[in-house]
């Protein structure tokens, strides 16, 4: 009986359900990437669409400005999560004022650093040896002898890593 229901549909909800598993799955695994709960990526997509220009790039860049991505970019973490709980812990400071919120969204000409008392630690020594430890993005600049990380533009869309294809996120939300 299953079999005949699924077949009197035809081949077009077949394919409907197959887009919308991959559509699905982009979107979750931007937000896995990320670590961004569903509600905070909602708002992130409405903003997108409420900005001009390209939608999906407009998501990926409010998802690279946020300040525990930006940790992870400068080197000062070895993964998102670790940028996520550094933010969290207050090890940094932006433009001279502690900043635990990892959401927070950079803006051009914004410092990122570390907490002064942080430097003496042996937590703080390990997390820097070898900084940059991958490549900074174009978008950032970073003064490896203070530990000072500087937002000099917004991310340009060449900036914005191929990571997701933010195409199938929009047309996700777009249905």
């Amino acid at each position: 009986a299953i079999r005949d229901s699924v077949a009197s549909r035809g081949l077009g909800d077949v394919y409907k359900r197959q887009d919308y598993a991959v559509h699905l799955r982009e979107k979750q695994k931007a937000k896995y990437i990320y670590g961004v709960m569903e509600g905070q990526f909602r708002r992130y997509m409405t903003e997108a669409f409420n900005t001009p220009g390209v939608t999906g790039m407009n998501l990926l860049r409010t998802l690279e400005r946020r300040l525990d991505n930006v940790v992870f970019q400068l080197g000062f973490a070895d993964s998102r999560k670790q940028g996520r709980q550094s933010v969290l812990h207050g090890h940094f400071r932006v433009n001279g004022v502690k900043t635990d919120v990892p959401s927070y969204q950079v803006r051009p000409g914004d410092i990122v650093s570390w907490k002064e008392t942080l430097k003496s630690t042996e937590f703080y020594a390990v997390r820097v040896d070898g900084v940059p430890k991958r490549p900074i993005p174009a978008w950032l600049t970073l003064d490896s002898g203070d530990m000072v990380g500087t937002v000099v533009s917004l991310p340009a869309d060449e900036d914005l890593q191929a990571i997701v294809d933010s195409r199938l996120i929009v047309e996700f939300y777009s249905r």
